[in-house]
């Protein structure tokens, strides 16, 4: 049975998050259904890179699918998109060895959150818009406290006696892009609402709540501040998954144009 590497690109507005679940519209689900119905099989297993979140986006998620069909690549692309809802997008499909996993293989996810400094008439669902102003230097001393290999218990749900909560986060990144603020993170491996939280407290910097040393003492002393600190799902995307050999490419400007 062939493998098939996807990178799928999707609005996860209306979705329960990626993952399959039961009595509720997921990405995952969506995909399957497609699946079901252009290769007309039930026997295939489709795997994703990692979870995203109800309301989380991804502008390169990856998936790996067997599935016993007689179609090329490109055509089986092309298919899916014909059943597929319009806020799911198979951008690519590619012939991979047996054993590549999406997942165990992955090296490195590189997540995007969009902050507006206005109202935006057609962003909504892709940003969240904070009314008060950013000191973007500010956030940018705060960021930095993040990178490194970190104890990240203070900023997940994941229960720590069941799940490592120590994370490899190679870089975060704070820029303007006309009226957004893009907050992007770079790391090994993602727990459960870290990204949302970390940007949270990093606009709590950024409107002058907390210092860059308050935001380190959060590393060293968790408490419920970042929990509470939560940045809405609406802004979030996965933005590329990062295989062995793939070069860090120079990440694309905003999504919206401000």
């Amino acid at each position: 049975m062939p493998r098939f590497k996807l990178t799928i690109e999707y609005a996860g507005t209306r979705y329960s998050g990626w993952q399959i679940q039961r009595n509720a519209r997921t990405v995952q689900g969506e995909i399957a259904k497609a699946v079901r119905e252009v290769a007309r099989r039930d026997n295939f297993e489709l795997y994703g890179s990692g979870r995203t979140d109800a309301g989380v986006h991804a502008l390169a998620q990856v998936a790996h699918l067997d599935v016993a069909t007689s179609l090329p690549p490109a055509a089986l692309a092309d298919r899916l998109n014909d059943v597929l809802p319009a806020d799911i997008v198979i951008l690519s499909a590619e012939k991979v060895r047996h054993d590549f996993h999406a997942r165990r293989d992955a090296v490195a996810r590189r997540y995007l959150y969009q902050l507006a400094r206005r109202p935006l008439a057609f962003g909504k669902p892709y940003v969240w818009w904070v009314k008060e102003p950013l000191d973007l230097a500010v956030m940018q001393r705060a960021a930095a406290v993040f990178s490194g290999f970190h104890d990240f218990r203070g900023f997940t749900d994941d229960d720590p006696e069941e799940k490592s909560t120590t994370v490899q986060v190679d870089e975060v990144s704070v820029e303007e892009a006309g009226a957004l603020v893009l907050v992007r993170v770079t790391g090994s491996h993602f727990l459960w609402k870290l990204v949302r939280r970390l940007v949270g407290v990093i606009v709590a910097a950024g409107k002058g709540d907390l210092s860059p040393d308050q935001v380190r003492a959060l590393l060293r002393a968790p408490t419920d501040l970042a929990a509470r600190l939560t940045a809405p799902a609406s802004g979030l995307f996965l933005e590329r998954v990062f295989y062995r050999g793939d070069a860090r490419d120079i990440p694309a400007p905003a999504l919206l144009n401000t």
